[in-house]
């Protein structure tokens, strides 16, 4: 399985760029964050047309996240259990739910493409909402594998977070002024190892960013970030053997200001195992 992971800032806008690079790079799995559309609005022909098959989820336009697969997606989930909502001003436990998660299984494979939100500033109430969403992203992915710890799952997408100073090469992006780098943001994303996940890009490629803002000649200039990740579980890991992320992809008429990353997977020694679950509610 070739895997991939792409923050498309808005879908209608690149799809024959997105669709191209599937079928150039023979992407099996794409996982998409930023569509920008209403989920009846995502341009499912051009996928179709391609041979892919596509579960999204999008509510207007802004965030919105989809999942194409060669193969059939199965058990597609839109959002995952304990996910909070926002809305400015409110506070409660039934706020309303952003397009920010879907899930499917493809080939006994739990994937899910994430858009983690933003945070916008230290002191803004969605930095908090931030913090609490991966919370609750961390404590189901600890009761999954849990459950299922030989599960092959992977979350995959925009994190929003440059873990380590390494991944973040943009001059205005300074901790204790911003976020993406706070010492919170920091621990929430490490607190996934703990839950039984690893980047499963970063051994093969230890250096590179995944983002470069349109504004001051941030790719020209190499002042990017890395936020774009392949987080898996040890099954999954195990099954990994290459990644990629591809740089060019910020190159050229209209591209998105992130670039895809991928992972590729040797699949072979999954498939005779009869006892992987098919879920989940």
């Amino acid at each position: 399985m070739r895997l991939a992971t792409w923050n498309v800032n808005s879908i209608r806008a690149r799809v024959t760029r997105t669709v191209e690079f599937c079928v150039r790079e023979h992407i099996d799995v794409l996982a998409m964050q930023e569509i920008k559309c209403k989920t009846e609005q995502f341009p499912y022909a051009a996928f179709e047309e391609a041979g892919y098959h596509v579960a999204a989820h999008g509510l207007n336009q802004w965030n919105g996240v989809a999942i194409a697969s060669r193969e059939p997606l199965e058990d597609v989930e839109i959002g995952f259990p304990g996910m909070p909502g926002f809305e400015k001003g409110k506070e409660g436990p039934d706020l309303p739910q952003e397009a920010r998660a879907i899930g499917a299984t493809v080939n006994g494979v739990r994937v899910w493409s994430l858009y983690v939100p933003n945070g916008r500033g230290l002191d803004d109430p969605h930095y908090v909402y931030k913090l609490d969403w991966l919370d609750k992203l961390r404590q189901y992915t600890s009761d999954t594998l849990a459950a299922h710890p030989d599960l092959p799952l992977t979350l995959t997408g925009d994190f929003n977070i440059a873990p380590t100073d390494a991944d973040n090469g943009d001059p205005t992006v300074v901790e204790g002024a911003t976020t993406h780098v706070s010492p919170p943001e920091r621990e929430a994303f490490r607190a996934f190892e703990a839950a039984g996940l690893t980047d499963v890009v970063r051994p093969l490629i230890p250096t590179g960013y995944t983002y470069w803002d349109y504004k001051q000649l941030r790719f020209p200039r190499n002042e990017g970030l890395r936020i774009d990740f392949i987080l898996g579980s040890q099954a999954f890991a195990d099954a990994v053997h290459g990644a990629e992320i591809h740089r060019n992809e910020r190159k050229g008429e209209v591209p998105s200001d992130h670039v895809p990353v991928v992972a590729d997977l040797d699949l072979s020694g999954a498939d005779d195992d009869d006892d992987l679950p098919m879920i989940f509610g």
